[in-house]
């Protein structure tokens, strides 16, 4: 469920002197261009492709268990984690994995944005699993950057291929939160299913579904790798906007 990064002055300057960092109402992105090599500080370009590193985050932990099933009883935090580990395995000698914890540990947001910061040739997929009213079913992906745009497109067509029902959810969604906008990679966000709604709740319980949501988040992210962001639609605009932080309005 949805819960500062310092960045150096020539990252800055040199993101200031190119055009696609004119302002929000620019709608020229680089073309061609891929994540491999130093992250940049806005990501107005293409994705990724090529990368060889996927930073998996299991959200929440620790003192902060995220969403409890009323179903199940299950918490955000172990599904999460067990997630991150199953896609890890899954991802296995393919592309190299980082768990951002391996254990039921809390690592503060912005220490996650942090930690992710500066990695070249990689990407961050946040797992987590969703609250909200009973009746509203289905994976949501949330991202920021333009150079996300391809790898949330392919995330949430992936999740929607195993998810057996959809009601009221919301899709994919561009937001600017401290794990899809405050990393300097591309950074996608993503809510596997709500377990808040009794049907998807048990669905989530079962290991055998999670492993379908696995295997079809990893093809995403091996697809990503191979062909960028080919198939994915077009490019949203840039927007230049601050860092997310924690007394930023809900839904900004």
């Amino acid at each position: 469920m949805l819960g500062g990064v310092r960045f150096g002055l020539p990252a800055l300057f040199a993101c200031l002197l190119a055009a696609s960092c004119a302002g929000p109402g620019t709608t020229s992105v680089p073309t061609g261009a891929s994540n491999n090599g130093r992250p940049d500080y806005w990501g107005h370009r293409a994705g990724p492709q090529g990368f060889d590193t996927v930073i998996i985050d299991a959200g929440h932990g620790g003192k902060d268990s995220g969403a409890t099933s009323g179903t199940t009883g299950q918490r955000e935090k172990d599904l999460a984690l067990d997630t991150a580990k199953r896609l890890q395995r899954q991802l296995g000698g393919r592309v190299k994995t980082r768990l951002m914890r391996s254990d039921d540990t809390f690592i503060d947001l912005d220490d996650r944005a942090a930690r992710a910061s500066g990695k070249s040739n990689t990407i961050l997929v946040s797992l987590h699993y969703n609250s909200g009213g009973s009746g509203i079913r289905g994976p949501e992906t949330y991202y920021w950057r333009v150079d996300s745009h391809g790898l949330a497109t392919r995330f949430q067509r992936a999740m929607t291929s195993v998810s057996p029902a959809e009601s009221g959810n919301r899709g994919m969604v561009r937001r600017r939160l401290r794990l899809t906008r405050n990393p300097d990679i591309p950074c996608v966000l993503l809510e596997i299913g709500y377990l808040s709604n009794p049907s998807e709740a048990r669905l989530c319980a079962d290991p055998a579904y999670r492993d379908k949501m696995v295997s079809a988040i990893a093809r995403a992210i091996l697809d990503q790798q191979a062909k960028g962001d080919a198939g994915t639609g077009p490019l949203p605009r840039p927007i230049n906007a601050p860092p997310s932080r924690p007394t930023d309005p809900a839904g900004s």
